[in-house]
């Protein structure tokens, strides 16, 4: 439990826990500070370019700040004319904060955008007190929470990417707090990455595990296909409902907190749609803008099986005063990752949180809802309460029979045999029941079970 001072790089005394704890706390007094260029258009003022508000964008850096317990005590909005290639923010700003820092016996200062080393450094310099970015602090995140294997590998090398061109001291008493990367601090680690070719051969070292670890997940992945069950995949902006729409759909008991990035490792479950169907749904983590590109490609492999999914169900947070451009990130996102947002046969938009909507508003977003096009048709449910789960479900099982064969077959009176293995091995769309006991039925089936069913009724019609 010894520590790094910033003055001095000797180990200190081990103190008792509670004096520790007192430490963490006056530590870990943090400004979050949002700097933005102001846009010089007509009707863009307190926006960005990407439509979304400052006030907006600050309040989400406040919540990345608090999803590591940092003690906010005042989140600043520094709207700027121009950048400053030494510090970021112009002269009289840095010295106008200085003193608040000095006044609020501030610890740790968090910019809401991205600093290059060199900024980095003048700010720690100028303020005395530790300055991480919006990159560092995710990064802080997502080495706090990943919990599998995988998910730490992939947080440690897109960490190690960040700290090669900065490789700034430790602290210890965030480390101290919780574990973590060192990106706050980490006893001895950081230290050794100091040295450039250590970290390349660290980051070496850990992409021959991700290998290992990703050929492992090829295997599970190899073994549902045989199954195989159609994977439906969740995607969406951090802390629009997605875990707690997993948790409705599956009965499953998986992290769904009020939280940024509250899920970070993927987790899969079967489960089987009121016709029939059988799916392996998968919940992912959560998007967010400006996602660092170191993360969205340490990640890809964690995202493959959104990546491979047939259906792509994109939760929206639609009580968020930015869905709009919340949307807009995830979409970009998409993209970048080879994936047609707008491709209405796959990716289906759920429109979560209609609990939080009023009355007119309820009535307004299903107006709205309603005239789109039917096969990219949104769906607003709400995750907590259990609204819009069967409208929901049909959605999905809609584009997953797109793919699917359908057969009309006459079954003779008392097949119970038979009807057993419809029920088990497809959907049984329609039933009519003849006097004489005989069965007449429509009947949809996974494609690998069409020879099976071919081979034990081969009296049956193909409909599409």
């Amino acid at each position: 439990m010894g520590g790094r001072s910033r003055a001095d790089d000797a180990p200190a005394a081990v103190k008792p826990l509670d004096e520790i704890e007192r430490d963490i706390a006056a530590n870990t007094r943090a400004f979050v500070i949002g700097p933005y260029v102001q846009a010089r258009a007509a009707g863009k003022v307190g926006l960005d370019a990407n439509q979304r508000s400052f006030a907006a964008r600050l309040d989400e850096a406040v919540g990345l700040a608090a999803a590591i317990d940092l003690d906010v005590v005042e989140a600043i909005q520094a709207l700027l004319s121009a950048l400053r290639p030494a510090t970021y923010l112009g002269k009289g700003k840095v010295e106008e904060i200085a003193e608040r820092i000095t006044l609020e016996e501030i610890g740790l200062v968090v910019m809401d955008c991205a600093l290059s080393p060199v900024q980095q450094r003048n700010l720690e310099k100028a303020w005395g007190c530790k300055v991480i970015d919006r990159t560092g602090l995710i990064l802080e995140i997502f080495g706090r929470r990943a919990r599998t294997k995988e998910g730490a590998l992939q947080v440690e090398l897109a960490h190690l990417n960040y700290q090669k061109s900065r490789l700034v001291r430790s602290w210890t008493h965030l480390e101290r707090q919780r574990g973590g990367f060192g990106f706050l601090g980490g006893p001895g680690e950081t230290q050794i990455e100091a040295d450039r070719r250590v970290i390349q051969e660290r980051m070496t070292k850990i992409e021959r595990d991700l290998d290992t670890v990703k050929r492992t997940r090829s295997l599970h992945r190899q073994s549902r296909k045989r199954v195989p069950y159609p994977v439906v995949a969740l995607v969406g902006y951090t802390n629009a409902g997605k875990s707690t729409l997993f948790n409705r759909l599956t009965s499953a008991d998986v992290l769904a907190q009020d939280m940024l990035f509250a899920t970070l490792d993927p987790t899969a479950r079967a489960i089987k749609l009121p016709h029939g169907a059988r799916i392996m749904l998968s919940d992912t983590v959560g998007f967010i803008s400006d996602l660092p590109m170191q993360l969205v490609a340490a990640f890809r492999a964690t995202l493959e099986d959104a990546i491979e999914a047939d259906v792509l169900l994109h939760v929206r947070d639609l009580a968020h005063d930015d869905t709009q451009a919340q949307a807009a990130d995830v979409q970009a996102i998409l993209r970048d990752l080879g994936i047609d947002p707008e491709d209405g046969q796959r990716v289906v938009e759920v429109w979560n949180k209609a609990d939080l909507l009023d009355a007119a508003e309820h009535d307004r977003q299903i107006g709205l809802a309603e005239l789109k096009p039917e096969v990219s048709r949104p769906v607003l449910v709400s995750a907590l309460t259990g609204e819009g789960m069967a409208r929901l479900t049909d959605a999905i099982e809609a584009r997953i029979a797109r793919s699917r064969p359908v057969y009309a077959l006459r079954l003779d009176p008392g097949d119970g045999k038979s009807l057993a293995w419809l029920h088990a091995n497809g959907e049984i769309l329609e039933r009519e029941d003849g006097e004489d006991g005989a069965l007449a039925l429509i009947v949809r089936l996974p494609p690998e079970r069409e020879g099976a069913f071919g081979a034990r009724f081969p009296q049956a019609e193909r409909r599409n």
